[in-house]
């Protein structure tokens, strides 16, 4: 082979194997970043223009948006459906308003000055939150008090939830039978129609005034609340888990505490906690109502009978502080258990 044959061979090797130029394309991604941006621009443009103009009548459609196209003080389009609810709203509203102030202008004062009544209130509110000491309680009384509010409503709490649990696992309609289940959603409903305070007046009547229809009474109420609340996190639990372990051949009791009570045990806590804030407040007034004793009954006592504000007011300093802390104990035990 000669030198010139050789030479045109290895040219089109050396062409083949020469490195590709690096491109920049900081500059192509500027232009179609500028594009996009002016598209979107002119888009907006369009559509800004498009609302301004005014829409035909001769079409259907254009006569739909018109009805729904306004525009607000300051000369924005609002776009928006119409409906019935915010009309309705205001005119709530309206006569709400004319109903309060027509009572308070055809209200019989019995010759007693409005604006010195109101006077003579933020006085009494300022010496009950600025001057509160005990008079005809001690402190050690106070908090015995205190701690026997507290036990009514664990108590009630500890047997509503009891009661609660084994009354979600009859309704929840993932476990049971759909007859049974509305039978008991119809007598819980029932419970929970009934006031707290009504409920503990009725055992009261059978049982005598006391602690004892204070705790019942306090307990129906809770079980027919708990009920409902357990049953709805029970429900939340995937219907797929329990038809595997009863295809796995797991029985009744095994699914309930194997599956469904670590699923819904968070759930479960937080209603519990709620309940037990929520029967404690109730405990506070039905230690008067009931004759249960407790802080409540002290409360009725400086408040209706030595009318002592110093004393109610030092009292209702010490049922924020309690509930406040219960709150804060029931956030750490739910943030533990989740």
């Amino acid at each position: 082979m000669s030198k010139e044959q050789s030479t045109k061979v290895s040219t089109p090797t050396a062409v083949a194997t020469a490195p590709t130029p690096e491109i920049d394309t900081s500059y192509f991604t500027t232009i179609a970043t500028s594009a996009a941006a002016s598209t979107t621009f002119r888009s907006a443009e369009l559509v800004v223009e498009a609302a301004a103009l005014p829409l035909s009548s001769d079409s259907s459609l254009a006569e739909d948006l018109q009805k729904h196209r306004e525009k607000s003080l300051r000369g924005r389009i609002k776009i928006g459906a119409k409906g019935m609810s915010g009309p309705v709203i205001k005119i709530t509203a309206l006569v709400l308003i004319a109903l309060t102030v027509y009572g308070f202008i055809t209200f019989d004062y019995k010759n007693i000055d409005f604006f010195t009544a109101v006077a003579k209130t933020l006085h009494n509110v300022r010496v009950m939150f600025t001057q509160p000491h005990l008079v005809y309680n001690s402190f050690p009384g106070l908090m015995w008090a205190l701690l026997v509010t507290f036990a009514l409503g664990a108590l009630a709490t500890f047997f509503g939830a009891i009661v609660g649990f084994f009354g979600a696992l009859l309704c929840a309609k993932n476990l049971a039978n759909p007859i049974v289940g509305n039978i008991v959603r119809a007598i819980v409903a029932f419970i929970r129609a009934v006031p707290t305070v009504l409920w503990v007046l009725i055992f009261s009547v059978a049982a005598g005034l006391g602690s004892v229809a204070a705790v019942v009474g306090l307990t129906f109420h809770s079980a027919g609340y708990l009920v409902k609340a357990y049953s709805e996190s029970i429900e939340e639990i995937d219907y797929g888990t329990i038809e595997a372990l009863k295809a796995s051949g797991a029985k009744y009791w095994q699914i309930i505490f194997q599956a469904v009570v670590p699923a819904s045990i968070g759930y479960l806590t937080a209603w519990t906690f709620l309940r037990f804030e929520i029967n404690f407040a109730n405990a506070i007034a039905i230690g008067a109502a009931a004759g249960a004793g407790g802080i409540g009954y002290d409360l009725f006592m400086a408040s209706a009978f030595y009318f002592d504000l110093s004393e109610l007011g030092f009292i209702t300093y010490t049922v924020i502080i309690a509930v406040v802390i219960l709150e804060i104990v029931a956030t750490r035990i739910k943030a533990k258990v989740r």
